[in-house]
């Protein structure tokens, strides 16, 4: 019987969006607590649920002896997770749950089942926690509780009691690597292999984003940014390339190229080992230039995507964005220099958009021309500015153990079809775009690339006034 079994609530097999992708990752974070808490002696399972089952997890935690289950839950996988914690308990386990989420809703997390909510970086509060249930395991008094900074717990009489935030693990570099042999690693690989001809894995060079866009959530680490060491880093890839021989690898920084100097010193010690391997990574426009695409390009980069948001730079300043909607079509066009793809992330429906503000925004995907972008309806995450600034005017579908932070209406919002047309309207815009670029628009596709354009406007005109109610 191990003392804790880390699992994470993600089935793939039951996530139809993914089925399409097929392009699954390690779960990071709980390997990262994994591989520390085994440095500290504490012995430690992982149940990685990307491609196993709910019932093979339920018939696990039933028959095994139960000891203390900690759950990464995100928002996502809320419903997966409050029924793991209802069998967990009904099993005697000790349910302890972390991750972007519950620190937002913890006094929910707590009634669904768990004992402990972590919230903050898992490492040092697990070990805590672990330390007191292996010392006083029966008997965990109200003055242990109050003592575990980093947690949430309810008291004798049901109150939520939030203990204060627990400091942030100051050296990164003394953090063992994340315990991938901890599950079936080469599986994801292959997964990979198997669908796109060629095998993934991931990591991460950082923890944190200092940046404050109003709807991003900042629960785990705060708008803090900690760099580990680029030498370390390009051990962790030699390695990860001896291991598992990946094609590419994803780089899972928030922002990859914050900090420029690390870049330079990256790039200097990759080149010097010999090492280079296709990625693809996250940026912000304001934090790319000629020399950093340049060494982005030497060390492979193939894929670089930019959170863009909107065309509109009215919108882009609500949103506290810090960046500039020419910052990101020149980001574009210095990719497209050199080989690099651009990806391009768009969000439709946040507070004050108008009409003009979704022209403005197909102005800019046509004049960008990225090559892929991807578009969402924006959503409120709890613990977030965006959330607080429009929280009067949401409204619960469903119960919330049931649903997520997407499925909250927004009243007096614009309704879906409206995001609909909106969406085939951008579509359609930007193909006429690159047809008309590439010279191979003929009359037959003109005709009916402006029928649709057509037909897409009457729709956002006639829905204009549909509200969500």
């Amino acid at each position: 019987m191990s003392e804790l079994l880390l699992t994470h609530g993600y089935f793939l097999y039951e996530d139809p969006k993914e089925l399409q992708i097929m392009k699954p990752y390690a779960p990071l974070g709980i390997l990262y607590i994994c591989s520390h808490l085994r440095e500290q002696g504490f012995d430690v399972e992982v149940f990685d649920t990307t491609f196993s089952s709910r019932e093979s997890l339920f018939q696990h935690l039933r028959t095994e002896k139960p000891s203390v289950l900690g759950l990464y839950a995100n928002l996502m996988t809320r419903s997966n997770a409050v029924e793991i914690m209802k069998v967990a308990r009904e099993a005697g386990w000790r349910v302890v749950v972390g991750g972007p989420e519950p620190g937002a809703y913890a006094q929910e997390y707590l009634e669904s089942g768990a004992e402990f909510v972590v919230f903050g970086e898992g490492e040092s509060t697990m070990q805590e926690l672990l330390t007191a249930f292996r010392n006083d395991p029966e008997t965990f008094t109200p003055e242990w509780k109050s003592k575990i900074a980093g947690t949430a717990y309810l008291d004798d009489e049901g109150k939520l009691r939030q203990n204060p935030p627990r400091e942030q693990i100051a050296d990164l570099d003394a953090q063992p690597w994340p315990a991938r042999q901890a599950i079936d690693l080469h599986r994801y690989v292959d997964t990979w292999r198997t669908y796109h001809k060629q095998g993934s894995v991931n990591f991460i060079t950082a923890r944190g984003c200092p940046y404050k866009c109003r709807w991003c959530s900042h629960q785990v680490y705060g708008q803090t940014h900690r760099r580990r060491d680029p030498l370390k880093v390009v051990d962790e890839i030699e390695w990860l390339i001896a291991e598992y021989a990946p094609d590419i690898v994803w780089v899972s920084d928030d922002v990859f190229t914050i900090n420029h100097e690390w870049i330079r010193q990256y790039a200097g010690e990759m080149r010097r080992r010999g090492l280079r391997i296709p990625f693809e990574c996250i940026s912000r426009a304001d934090r790319l230039n000629e020399e950093m695409l340049d060494l982005l390009a030497e060390l492979g980069c193939f894929r670089i995507w930019i959170g863009s948001e909107s065309g509109s730079q009215r919108l882009l300043d609500s949103m506290d964005r810090g960046v500039k909607i020419e910052q990101v079509q020149r980001a574009i066009e210095m990719s497209r220099s050199r080989n690099i793809q651009s990806g391009m992330f768009l969000m439709w429906g946040y507070e004050g958009e108008e009409m003009e503000d979704i022209e403005a925004t197909i102005r800019h995907v046509s004049t960008s021309k990225p090559d892929i972008f991807f578009t969402t309806v924006s959503y409120p995450i709890k613990g977030t500015p965006y959330y607080q600034q429009i929280q009067s005017k949401l409204v619960q579908l469903k119960p919330w153990g049931q649903s997520s932070d997407r499925e909250i209406k927004i009243t007096g919002r614009h309704s879906r079809a409206y995001y609909a047309h909106a969406d085939k309207l951008l579509r359609d815009e930007v193909q006429l775009s690159r047809l008309r670029e590439t010279g191979t628009l003929d009359a037959a596709l003109l005709n009916q690339l402006n029928a649709s354009i057509q037909t897409s406007r009457n729709g956002l005109i006639e829905t204009h006034a549909e509200l969500e109610a």
